[in-house]
């Protein structure tokens, strides 16, 4: 009797075991967002050389996870949809082609990439997330913010440093409409950055 039960324990606990490996493991449909673009296919070039560096972020975002927030202490996740890369990376590679599409720089990249950099373009990515806009858990309001500061490489000084932020509201959880939401957001975001970064370089 005593083997039977343990028998039985030990294949209860291998089923849950597989259960958890499966939904870990569960497909999910990968979405990526918009940099942002100029109104004229040639961009205006300039003089010096930027390196946009990996942002930095809270682990609740240093994933490719897509960020819900019911309550202000609380981090859930879509269930059936991700990012196509983790959310700082995905940044990046939207502030690099950004800054390619809008110009101000003759040569745009990434921290590792050989450059010899005039500025540095440091980024925190402070929200990345959706959340309910008031009492009712919808409509949802998307929240992009980043703090950027931007550095000098030739005596390694701030250049200067601002907060840039954006709010898209979703009037579904529908995950097309949340990632639509994303990329108004952030989009809006972008073209101020480079805007502001093109300004500071001068």
């Amino acid at each position: 009797m005593k083997l039977m039960l343990a028998l039985v324990l030990t294949l209860l606990s291998g089923c849950g075991a597989f259960t958890a490996v499966s939904e870990a493991s569960a497909q999910r449909d990968a979405y990526t967002l918009s940099p942002a673009a100029a109104a004229a296919s040639a961009p205006a070039l300039g003089n010096g050389h930027l390196v946009v560096e990996l942002p930095s972020s809270a682990g609740a975002l240093a994933t490719d996870r897509i960020l819900i927030k019911p309550e202000a202490f609380q981090a859930q996740y879509l269930p059936d949809a991700q990012w196509s890369e983790p959310a700082p990376a995905l940044v990046q590679t939207l502030l690099v082609t950004s800054f390619q599409n809008l110009g101000g720089f003759r040569l745009v990249g990434r921290t590792g990439a050989g450059l010899m950099p005039d500025y540095t373009l440091m980024t925190e990515l402070q929200e990345f997330q959706a959340q309910p806009a008031g009492p009712a858990a919808e409509p949802l309001d998307v929240r992009v913010s980043a703090m950027m500061t931007l550095i000098r490489e030739s005596d390694r000084r701030i250049v200067a440093t601002r907060r840039f932020a954006a709010t898209a509201r979703v009037q579904t959880d529908e995950t097309t409409d949340v990632v639509r939401g994303f990329d108004s957001a952030l989009r809006e975001v972008l073209a101020e950055a480079v805007v502001w970064t093109q300004a500071q370089a001068r």
